[in-house]
């Protein structure tokens, strides 16, 4: 299953209670602009770092999880 990772980042900001102009002004961009990382499916590696460590997630975790679910997924069906 492929990662959406804008639905998971804003899921995330949700989960805390906080909204997109909370998250600009931390990331020093317009409110804009976190809507649209919202609609991203993919997301370049040091903008996922900031709004990782702005939110205290490590969202790169996410990547390794569904790498080792689909090698257990291709070990079973062997």
């Amino acid at each position: 299953m492929m990662i959406h990772i804008g639905r998971e980042i804003e899921a995330e900001l949700r989960r805390q209670g906080r909204g997109a102009t909370w998250l600009a002004q931390r990331l020093h961009c317009d409110r804009t602009n976190v809507y649209n990382i919202f609609k991203r499916e993919g997301i370049d590696t040091i903008l996922l770092q900031r709004i990782g460590i702005v939110l205290g997630r490590n969202f790169f975790t996410l990547y390794c999880q569904e790498v080792t679910d689909e090698a257990e997924n291709d070990s079973t069906q062997v």
